[in-house]
């Protein structure tokens, strides 16, 4: 059975893993919440032990022709934009590589135009050399486009599935190939036929009610692995941020019910890599490190060239698809736009820092590729 109609059936029929997931997320008091975050933590430790993944972003362009919402890359918002050339992307990535980190996130909007298969494999077989391991995170492809970027040197797909609700999603896409619910849905398996060694999943908590959208999550953490036993799973739990366009959502998380849904996860799904990005701020990212937390972005940007200010003399505007100068009048810096605000602005270095505290040994690299040739 395909997971979309066990998406469509799930307020009727959950399996047993999703029942007690569903327990998990129920209103807790807080001598039972506090029996569930010990048990996280041991779950943890036992599976994941005192380490910290840490990764970095690395965004290619912000063109985009999907029209959505919440997105600040939205193809009708008026921002500032850019696509880094091969020369650039690895001046950024050279910066990253120069703070420590060896596992690095390549994401990108949805342009054909600008954000080809081709570009993509330029990109990842120059970065190669240098990351011991390689993620993606751009529109969705086919299985023989993914086998290409696999042998290319990427080890790690990336897709939010961003609300499973049906009726929601199609409110908050309006335009763009983004709308076809089911082929992003479907993303992490052909991702999977294709070779890769990691699925990343996750939803964008915002959009409806966030016991839904957890709900439907665990129920396609649960599927996946069975479909995809060999590759390593992980889930991201990302809130919505501000960003251009200004949308406002209809649906709150509090930071109680975040934690909360960290240890559900955890406890549901012991060997389950969760991943916090600076989203949240940093005081509270180092509340939730103990609670099931084992990977971290650090020192994020979410604009092409923000580590290093590359791409500056290339910034333009699109209209209706076509390029237009750039409109410096309006309050707008030299910069590419980000997708969304970042809130943890220390260093790689400082959450390093954070982490060794607390007694977590931070990973930059977590694997190389020298092990596969062996």
């Amino acid at each position: 059975m395909s997971f979309a109609k066990i998406l469509d059936n799930l307020a009727l029929e959950k399996s047993r893993t999703v029942r007690q997931f569903e327990q998990l997320i129920a209103p807790a008091s807080p001598d039972a919440f506090e029996a569930m975050a010990q048990d996280a933590r041991l779950l943890t430790r036992r599976n994941f032990g005192r380490t910290m993944r840490l990764f970095a972003p690395l965004y290619l362009s912000n063109e985009c022709v999907n029209n959505c919402k919440y997105c600040g890359f939205s193809r009708d918002n008026p921002i500032l934009r850019v696509t880094l050339d091969i020369g650039q992307v690895v001046a950024e990535a050279r910066h990253l590589a120069a703070a420590g980190f060896r596992q690095i996130l390549l994401v990108a909007g949805e342009h054909p135009k600008f954000v080809s298969g081709s570009y993509l494999l330029d990109c990842i077989r120059v970065l190669a050399p240098s990351f011991s391991s390689i993620a993606i995170e751009v529109g969705p492809m086919e299985r023989d486009q993914y086998e290409a970027i696999v042998a290319a040197g990427a080890e790690a797909l990336v897709v939010y599935q961003e609300t499973y609700d049906r009726q929601i999603y199609a409110e908050m896409h309006t335009a763009g190939p983004k709308r076809n619910f089911d082929w992003r849905l479907e993303c992490p398996e052909r991702g999977y036929e294709a070779g890769f060694k990691r699925i990343g999943l996750g939803a964008l908590f915002g959009l409806a009610r966030w016991q839904d959208e957890a709900m439907a999550l665990a129920a396609h953490v649960d599927y996946l692995l069975k479909r995809c036993w060999q590759a390593q799973i992980s889930v991201s739990l990302p809130r919505l941020r501000p960003a251009a366009g200004g949308f406002q959502p209809s649906f709150t998380m509090s930071d109680r019910e975040l934690a909360q849904l960290i240890c559900a996860f955890r406890i549901t799904f012991p060997q389950v890599g969760l991943v916090l990005s600076t989203r949240e701020r940093a005081t509270l990212r180092d509340a939730l490190l103990p609670l099931g937390i084992t990977a971290m972005s650090a020192g994020s940007h979410t604009e092409p060239g923000g580590y290093t200010g590359q791409g500056a003399e290339n910034l333009h505007q699109t209209l209706r698809g076509k390029i237009i100068a750039p409109d410096f009048e309006n309050g707008c810096d030299q910069l590419a736009t980000g997708q969304f605000e970042i809130s943890d602005q220390r260093t790689p270095e400082e959450i390093a820092t954070v982490l060794r505290r607390q007694g977590i040994e931070p990973v930059w690299k977590d694997w190389d590729q020298a092990l596969l040739a062996s």
